[in-house]
């Protein structure tokens, strides 16, 4: 039985793993922004472990939030799945920080860098992510408005930095495809079971090809990326930008 944090777990994809690793059998512990959502999710997902709320747009609920994981012990691996998409595109946190940079871009940056390291880190990234400003200076703050693309080629080059940069950790993204949850719409044309079971296999599954580190999937199988998210300039700049935003450095460790 593994242990399985997940975030933005109240809906959605984050939901639809959660109910599938339970049934698989694993512990899993949710999370929600706030705690009426969080007792939605509990009473959705019978048989999680638990719910932890935050707010990922503030920087301090989050740094909050890796430390009530932490005290419930190391995960063998984390889904980071909450995301924001449709934000008014001048709307900024109380750090003054455009949400979908705070949610989708920081908020795992900070997790990753605070909580225990797990086994197996997921990144949820979108196919969106090509059309992203490889560019990462532009996101600081007085630079031009970041896109949610920008904030999908984000969690690509984390998921790549952590992969080099943290050798016993398995570090992935996956686009999960265009499905029909609020975020995706009820038009969305991919399947929506297949839009969560490659975090799932990812988080669990003693498949070879699952127990990789550094790559995109879609489906199951390994998919192009933007190549800048390769490259180990931006992946440093990313980091080094990240750091000086939230006050959170990234732990260099090998093996």
């Amino acid at each position: 039985m593994a242990r399985i944090f997940i975030t933005g777990s109240a809906d959605g994809l984050g939901l639809e793993a959660a109910k599938s690793l339970v049934a698989l059998g694993h512990q899993v512990v949710l999370h929600a922004r706030d705690e009426a959502r969080g007792q939605q999710a509990m009473e959705k997902v019978p048989g999680a472990a638990a719910v932890l709320t935050a707010d990922l747009s503030g920087i301090a609920a989050t740094k909050q939030l890796a430390e009530q994981a932490n005290a419930t012990g190391t995960f063998d691996a984390v889904i980071h799945n909450a995301g924001a998409y449709r934000v008014p595109r001048n709307s900024t946190t109380t750090d003054g920080l455009p949400v979908l940079l705070a949610v989708n871009s920081l908020a795992p940056y900070i997790l990753t860098s605070l909580m225990h390291p797990p086994k197996r880190l997921i990144y949820l990234s979108s196919g969106m992510h090509l059309q992203g400003n490889p560019d990462v200076n532009n996101i600081l703050p007085g630079n031009k408005y970041v896109s949610y693309a920008d904030t999908k080629l984000h969690d690509v080059i984390l998921a790549m930095a952590v992969a080099r940069l943290w050798e016993d950790v398995y570090a992935n993204a996956v686009n999960p495809g265009w499905v029909p949850t609020k975020m995706g719409g009820a038009g969305a044309p991919d399947s929506l079971e297949e839009g969560f079971e490659t975090q799932v296999w990812l988080a669990v599954s003693d498949d070879p090809a699952a127990r990789v580190s550094g790559e995109y999937f879609y489906h199951k199988r390994k998919a192009q990326y933007l190549p800048a998210a390769r490259d180990t300039a931006v992946q440093d700049q990313f980091l080094a930008l990240c750091e000086q935003m939230t006050g959170v450095a990234f732990g260099r460790r090998g093996k």
